[in-house]
């Protein structure tokens, strides 16, 4: 497994763990469906850059100025 990837686990197990000890809520969906939705934009991100389809939206609101 790649080193990023294990310490990106780590320090979320670490992060996750010392919000529940000072029992202050986590900055993530508390429930699979909400933590599966931030996968599935992950996901359609991927999908669409490796299908390189883009819209500058920046570019057309500029041209409209």
């Amino acid at each position: 497994m790649n080193l990023e990837l294990v310490l990106a686990l780590l320090t979320g197990l670490v992060a996750g763990a010392l919000f529940r000890t000072l029992q202050i809520p986590i900055p993530a969906p508390p429930n699979l469906a909400g933590i599966l939705g931030i996968v599935g934009i992950y996901l359609g991100y991927k999908l669409v850059e490796w299908a390189d389809v883009g819209v500058d939206l920046l570019g057309m609101l500029n041209e409209l100025v």
